[in-house]
């Protein structure tokens, strides 16, 4: 399994709101985290769409987290900016021309890895992956 970059970025925008502690710039995380400004804007509408940032226009405004961090949920997130979690391709609903479909335990064995990896990514916040806030800032070029 490999978590795209989109999931990876939008991890890293709610770390980054968490840790600034205010309203940010898009163009301030793009450049941070080296990131393409456009890509985090698709990312921040994502994300305001389904309640987990809120954007402000205009002087002073910015984006920021719509609730506490340790409200928001890493499972969660991974969930909804994956596009697939087929593991396999007879997985889901996807046709599968699989010869061993009815009779394979590979699907089982997989389906019971991927609970297990969102089980431990339930688990955690964005609090809990930012609690190094200093470090984090530093890391990032940033004042504590």
């Amino acid at each position: 399994m490999h978590i795209t970059q989109y999931t990876n970025y939008a991890l890293r925008v709610l770390m980054y709101l968490d840790c600034n502690r205010g309203p940010a710039r898009i163009i301030d995380i793009a450049e941070r985290h080296q990131i393409s400004r456009n890509h985090l804007i698709k990312i921040v509408q994502q994300l305001g769409k389904h309640g987990y940032v809120n954007t402000t226009r205009g002087k002073g405004g910015g984006v920021a987290l719509a609730r506490p961090a340790n409200e928001i949920n890493v499972g969660e997130i991974v969930r909804l900016t994956e596009d697939s979690l087929n593991l396999l391709e007879c997985f889901g609903d996807v046709d599968s021309k699989c010869k061993l479909k009815n009779v394979c335990r590979l699907q089982t064995l997989f389906a019971k890895a991927l609970k297990g990896f969102f089980d431990v990514l339930d688990e955690a916040t964005i609090a809990d992956i930012s609690a190094n806030r200093k470090e984090i800032l530093a890391a990032l070029g940033m004042a504590a």
